[in-house]
C-alpha cells in the first residue's frame, strides 16, 4: 500500500524501530529503491535492526534538510525517483529524520519545505515517512507534523488518513515571517532608487565581499542577490531599493520594488523552466540555494525579498 507523505511521532528508539521497520521492510518486499535520510547515529540503530538488510538500503541525507538546502533536496529525490524507475516497482521509499537546527526561523524554513513536498512530489511514485523525534525536537516542530502531512503513520506501518493536514498553498503563506534581528540595527548598505541594475549589482558585490571572509561564500552570495535585483527591474515596478545589515555570524540584504503580482509560494523550490536553465527564472531558485532563508513579503508598498545567512 502506498504511504505517500507520512509523519510519524516517537519517544524512544523502541517507537522509532516500530515505524521504521515494517515500513522498510515492506519496501524491500516490493522491490523499491529504499534510502534512509537520517542522523548518523539513527542510521547506526536502524542499520543493527535490520542486519543484513542493511545492505540494500542506501543512506543518503542529502534527501532532506539534513545535507541540502530545499532546492536541492528536492533535485536529489528527482534522482533517486528516476534510479527507482529501474527497480522491480519503479518506486521510491525513503525514511527521512526530520532535523531542522536550532534557529526558529530555520525551522520555519522546515515546515516550508515539508509542505511544499506535497505539492512538488505528490504524484511521484515516491513513499516518504519523516520521523519527529520528540527527543531532539523542540515541541513547535512536533507539532508542525500534522500541518504538512496527509498521512500519519503509527506502529506496525499502518497509515491513515490526517484530519489536521493543511493544503500547502494555504498554509505556507500563513507561516509567520519576523523581522531579523539584524534589521532593527542601521544597514551597512542602504540604496534607494538604484538607477541601473549593473550599478546596484556592483554594490551588492562589493558590500557581500567586505562582509564575507570566504570568497566562494560572497561570490555565491552576490550572485543570488543579483538575480533577485534583475527580477526586481525587470519584473516589478520602480524604484528599486535595497539594503544590507550585518550582525554577529549573520548576513540580511532586502530587494524592494513596487510591484505587488507575486502569488505563488512555491517559487523558487525547482527551476522555474524545469532542466533549461537558459530560458532564465532563475532568481528565486538560485536564492533558495545559496542563502539560508528566502522570504517573499508583498505588502501594500509592494513586494520585498529578503535574504538572510550564517557566514561561514
Amino acid at each position: 500500500m502506498s504511504h505517500g507523505h507520512a509523519g510519524a511521532v516517537v519517544g524512544s528508539e523502541a517507537e522509532l524501530l516500530a515505524v521504521a521497520l515494517p515500513f522498510i521492510d515492506a519496501g524491500l518486499r516490493d522491490g523499491d529503491l529504499v534510502a534512509l535520510a537520517c542522523p548518523a547515529d539513527t542510521v547506526e540503530v536502524l542499520s543493527r535492526a535490520l542486519g543484513t538488510r542493511a545492505a540494500v538500503v542506501e543512506s543518503e541525507p542529502r534527501l532532506n534538510l539534513l545535507g541540502s538546502r530545499a532546492p536541492d533536496a528536492l533535485g536529489m529525490c528527482a534522482r533517486f525517483l528516476e534510479r527507482a524507475r529501474g527497480t522491480g516497482s519503479g518506486r521510491f521509499r525513503v525514511l527521512s529524520e526530520v532535523d531542522f537546527g536550532s534557529d526558529p526561523a530555520d525551522w520555519r524554513e522546515g515546515q516550508r519545505f515539508e509542505a511544499v513536498t506535497n505539492r512538488i512530489l505528490g504524484s511521484a511514485p515516491m513513499d516518504i515517512v519523516c520521523i519527529y523525534d520528540r527527543r531532539r525536537l523542540d515541541p513547535s516542530v512536533v507539532e508542525s507534523a500534522a500541518a504538512t502531512h496527509p498521512l500519519l503513520m503509527g506502529p506496525a506501518g499502518r497509515s491513515v488518513p490526517n484530519p489536521a493536514y493543511q493544503d500547502p498553498a494555504t498554509y505556507v503563506p500563513a507561516l509567520p515571517m519576523p523581522r531579523e534581528p539584524a534589521e532593527d540595527g542601521e544597514p551597512v548598505l542602504a540604496v534607494d532608487d538604484a538607477p541601473t541594475l549593473a550599478g546596484l549589482r556592483r554594490r551588492l558585490g562589493a558590500t557581500l565581499a567586505s562582509l564575507v571572509p570566504d570568497r566562494d561564500q560572497a561570490e555565491d552570495l552576490h550572485l543570488a542577490a543579483a538575480e533577485i535585483a534583475s527580477n526586481a527591474f525587470r519584473h516589478g515596478s520602480r524604484p528599486v531599493s535595497a539594503r544590507v545589515w550585518a550582525a554577529g555570524d549573520r548576513i540580511v540584504c532586502v530587494i524592494a520594488d513596487r510591484g505587488t503580482s507575486y502569488g505563488d509560494p512555491f517559487s523558487g523550490f525547482t527551476p522555474a523552466h524545469g532542466l533549461d536553465l537558459s530560458a532564465g527564472g532563475m532568481g528565486l531558485w538560485l536564492a533558495r540555494k545559496l542563502w539560508d532563508h528566502v522570504d517573499v513579503l508583498p505588502g501594500p508598498a509592494g513586494l520585498s525579498v529578503r535574504l538572510s545567512t550564517r557566514i561561514r
